[in-house]
């Protein structure tokens, strides 16, 4: 039986590395409407993008956080870029056992971007961007039906033998106590 094909809206983030100047107020903007409640304060260890800086160079790369993933990767590839060498690390978006990026810095747990989807006008970071160095995208694309409740049991699942399910269960509640 074929899964049936039906379209939804994705949204993403364009990072033009070029136009980059590593002034942070993507950070800074992003951890303050994260923190609770929010615009409450600034801590950038709980922003959902980062700035990778060679501040020699003059080299900025803005990096959104993404999925959680339980295992590190097997790749441990090298870059060149203008003759500093740079591991996969530098540039990835999970969050996993072998990095500190992308972790809520009082429970541990991981941080994925969300689009500031409870905003009105859309990812604060773009809204922020002085230089337009992050550019907002919606479009159109074919997907097959949605995945059912089984994903985000896995997730929890997952969640729970890594921090431990009391953990799991302490911070789900605090972010019930939030919404």
């Amino acid at each position: 039986m074929k899964a049936e094909k039906k379209t939804k809206i994705v949204k993403t983030i364009r990072i033009d590395v070029d136009q980059c100047n590593g002034c942070r107020a993507c950070e800074v903007i992003c951890s303050a409407v994260h923190a609770a409640p929010k615009f409450s304060s600034n801590n950038p260890a709980r922003s959902r993008i980062r700035i990778i800086r060679d501040p020699l160079r003059d080299i900025y790369v803005p990096v959104l956080a993404g999925e959680y993933t339980v295992a590190e990767c097997a790749g441990r590839d090298k870059y060149m870029i203008d003759g500093k060498e740079y591991d996969e690390c530098s540039f990835c978006r999970a969050s996993c056992p072998s990095r500190e990026e992308f972790k809520e810095p009082d429970s541990g747990l991981p941080l994925k971007c969300d689009m500031c989807e409870d905003e009105e006008d859309g990812p604060q970071c773009v809204k922020w961007c002085l230089v337009d160095a992050l550019i907002y995208e919606e479009r159109e694309e074919e997907v097959a039906e949605d995945e059912g409740p089984e994903t985000l049991e896995i997730g929890l699942e997952s969640l729970a033998d890594k921090y431990g399910l009391e953990t799991l269960m302490e911070t789900m509640a605090r972010m019930a106590k939030k919404g």
